[in-house]
């Protein structure tokens, strides 16, 4: 087997990538190393130009289970299936990155499979985006890169960074930010970002830090470009002709020229539909995917002559201007637990939030999280009907996958804890109308959903799309707020910003260039906050802070802590006693945490029954305790009370009255409730009570007076195996 490798210390952390002949029918594969996580990246292209008007570029992020040493999946299938949203995010995430560095007009298949053969102390994400790198450029695949990628996280108010953590340390207290950053030369193309409400300060220094670790693993995978990479195939653009110039400006010109830079979808629809129709016919030689693609190519440069020679947008607003606002929170349906509905522009999303028990929290079982239990969930829908078109309905794609985990990563920094709201919370988004960034409106909403349904977050979170059109040659540049459909489909960056009124709690960020300088990048979280903090004022107007109190539809949680050693004593053999709370209580469900914290969830009462079983069942008892019980067992000497459901105590004759009786049936029958007191916890655990010293008149209610003579009230060794003794030890 051929074998080279290449190493490289980042943070502290050996990076490696190892060249061989694994899978050497690809056009370009490497092996990538951080730890015991690794991670095979080829790269494949087809040999035929495909018919698309797209570039057909696919990424496909493969997780094995055998990569964590285990057997996973479902009792009836030990086999890989779906991916996970995990490995669907971390597709997105090379997908992003590298799609950018592909030459304009590029219409060859291009595969990308990331397989993740093992992984252990790193995420294998930021691996495979260096890896997908390693493979295109070393390839003979038409590439512009390499570009790099790092994580860095942010620590406590030190202000400490870590490269590459690990998991361990990504879990840690204290942890303000994790971000990851992708680029090249200076530049920076792609971002991940989930925070503790960080300020945009924070945030610029730690990309200007990101910058500096990715141009050294810039300058290292350049080295081995250099030594192994071979050369490129010929790309040649798709060529202009005269007639298809002429066409252009004899329908398409004079139409953009009566729309005075204002674009609206129905306008520019009719335009372009007009043009392939008239531009077909008349340039039969000419294909009409390079009729389209003509047509992008100009109206995508007309849009960026627009915004950086004369200053203007597609729809007349200021470059820092957000469109008009609505904020509604509730008012949908008294089933609902809480509901948010928020516009910006044409962009309109409900949010709906249903509440349940610790039960109801969703187990990930996949190579990043077995066994975890996950107990706020975001799902996003973007139905067709929301940009006037129809289409396939159900399911989830990739899209859906990644705007859903950003809003969710946005509303989870506010979130309250475990200890302070253990309800489980899953906000669902409903994409109603689409024009301009769903998944910052899934934001807001998300927000207004969550003080509806009364969840104390810390405070309201809201986000904003950014954009930007650009010029390589010139370097001029002008950043967009609130970006809609035409700016978003011929810009250069979506940038998207979401957080408090304190700091930035996500951000996501790709480019359809190169890369964004650090300069705009300010530039744009500084005109983000401004639309952030706008938004804010708005959701405040409606609802300044959480509701004082849940629906009354939503299931009541109590909780109750038990001893570790009880937990078992709750369970009961093979579940025998929790289900029989279950079942008696009619509660909706009773789930036990390992340190013994127990959650009751029901509705109308059912909780705080089956609470009181658990109390009652697990209770220590305290000398002087008034309690109350039936009589289960009589004897010569004595009878045994129940004071708890296994726990029972004997009332000693003596105890019954303040005067000598002659028989213990003469004051109680079985099933009899009769008040007690604790009067002594012997050395072994077991319970005397005294029916005398909790209501001294007892035995005159009962009719009976001082007898004469009678049984002597001592008790002597032979009566201790008649002594009270409880079913089990508290």
């Amino acid at each position: 087997m051929q074998k080279k490798e290449y190493s490289l210390e980042i943070g502290g952390k050996i990076l490696t990538a190892e060249f061989n002949n694994w899978a050497d029918q690809a056009n370009g594969s490497v092996l990538v190393r951080l730890g015991n996580s690794a991670v095979l990246a080829t790269a494949v292209m087809g040999s035929k130009e495909s018919n698309l008007d797209y570039f057909p570029l696919s990424v496909e992020y493969e997780e094995k289970f055998y990569a964590v040493g285990a057997i996973l999946g479902s009792r009836f299938m030990r086999r890989e299936g779906r991916p996970s949203d995990e490995a669907i995010l971390s597709g997105r995430m090379v997908d992003r990155t590298i799609r950018p560095l592909f030459p304009k007009g590029l219409k060859r298949d291009v595969q990308i499979i990331l397989t993740v053969l093992s992984i252990e102390d790193y995420d294998t994400d930021v691996l495979a985006i260096n890896a997908a790198s390693l493979a295109l450029a070393t390839s003979n695949i038409p590439w512009n890169g390499p570009a790099s990628a790092v994580r860095l996280e942010l620590g406590g108010e030190s202000g400490s960074y870590i490269v590459n953590p690990t998991y361990k340390e990504r879990e840690a207290e204290g942890v303000r930010m994790d971000l990851l950053a992708c680029g090249k030369d200076g530049l920076i193309n792609m971002m991940e970002v989930g925070a503790s409400e960080v300020g945009e300060e924070v945030l610029e220094k730690a990309l200007a830090q990101a910058s500096i670790e990715i141009e050294k693993i810039q300058a290292w995978q350049k080295q081995i470009v250099a030594e192994l990479g071979v050369p490129k195939q010929t790309f040649n653009a798709p060529a202009t002709t005269p007639e298809l110039e002429a066409a252009y400006e004899e329908i398409v010109a004079p139409k953009l020229a009566a729309l005075n830079g204002t674009f609206s979808k129905e306008s520019t629809g009719a335009m372009k539909a007009e043009w392939i129709k008239t531009a077909t016919e008349k340039l039969p030689d000419i294909t009409p995917e390079r009729i389209n693609s003509y047509y992008e190519e100009r109206v995508d440069a007309y849009v960026h002559e627009l915004a950086l020679t004369h200053g203007k947008r597609v729809d007349g607003r200021a470059f820092d201007e957000i469109r008009p606002l609505h904020a509604q929170a509730g008012g949908v349906s008294p089933v609902i637990h809480g509901s948010g509905i928020f516009y910006r522009g044409e962009t309109h999303v409900l949010a709906a939030l249903t509440l349940g028990g610790p039960g109801d929290a969703q187990l990930l079982d996949t190579i990043e999280y077995q066994d975890t239990k996950k107990s706020f969930m975001l799902h996003y829908n973007f139905p067709p009907f929301s940009v006037g078109e129809t289409g396939r309905v159900g399911g989830m794609n990739r899209r859906m996958t990644g705007h859903g985990a950003l809003a969710e990563k946005a509303l989870r920094a506010v979130l309250p804890t475990k200890e302070k709201f253990p309800y489980t919370i899953r906000i669902v988004s409903e994409c109603l109308a689409s024009n301009g960034s769903t998944s910052m409106a899934t934001v807001c909403a998300g927000t207004l959903a969550l003080m509806d349904a009364g969840v104390p977050i810390e405070r309201p979170v809201a986000g904003i799309a950014m954009g930007m059109m650009s010029d390589a040659k010139t370097g001029a540049y002008k950043v967009l707020t609130d970006i809609q459909g035409p700016e978003d489909h011929h810009g250069d960056m979506d940038f998207k910003v979401a957080g408090t009124s304190k700091g930035v709690t996500a951000v996501q960020m790709d480019v359809k260039v190169e890369g964004v300088s650090q300069k705009a990048l300010n530039e744009a979280f500084a005109q983000a906050k401004k639309a952030r903090l706008q938004i804010l004022g708005v959701i405040e107007k409606e609802l300044s802070a959480p509701r004082a109190d849940i629906s009354p539809r939503a299931p009541k949680i109590l909780t109750i802590k038990v001893k570790v050693d009880q937990i078992g004593l709750v369970i009961g053999p093979g579940g025998k006693t929790i289900n029989g709370i279950r079942e008696r209580t009619l509660c909706d469900d009773i789930t036990i945490e390992e340190d013994g914290t127990v959650f009751v969830t029901g509705k109308n009462g059912t909780a705080d029954a089956a609470l009181k079983e658990i109390y009652d069942l697990t209770r220590e008892y305290m000398v002087g305790e008034r309690l109350e019980g039936p009589v289960v067992r009589m004897l010569d000497f004595g009878a045994f009370v129940q004071i708890g459901p296994n726990t029972d105590g004997l009332v000693h004759v003596s105890e019954v009255a303040p005067f000598r009786i002659d028989k213990i049936s003469d004051a109680v029958s079985i099933g009899d409730i009769v008040p007690v007191v604790i009067k002594e916890i012997d050395d072994k655990g077991r319970y005397n009570l005294s029916i005398k010293a909790a209501d001294p008149e007892f035995a005159s209610r009962k009719g009976l007076t001082p007898s004469k003579g009678g049984p002597d009230y001592g008790r002597n060794e032979s009566d201790r195996h008649h002594s009270s003794k409880p079913r089990h030890r508290i």
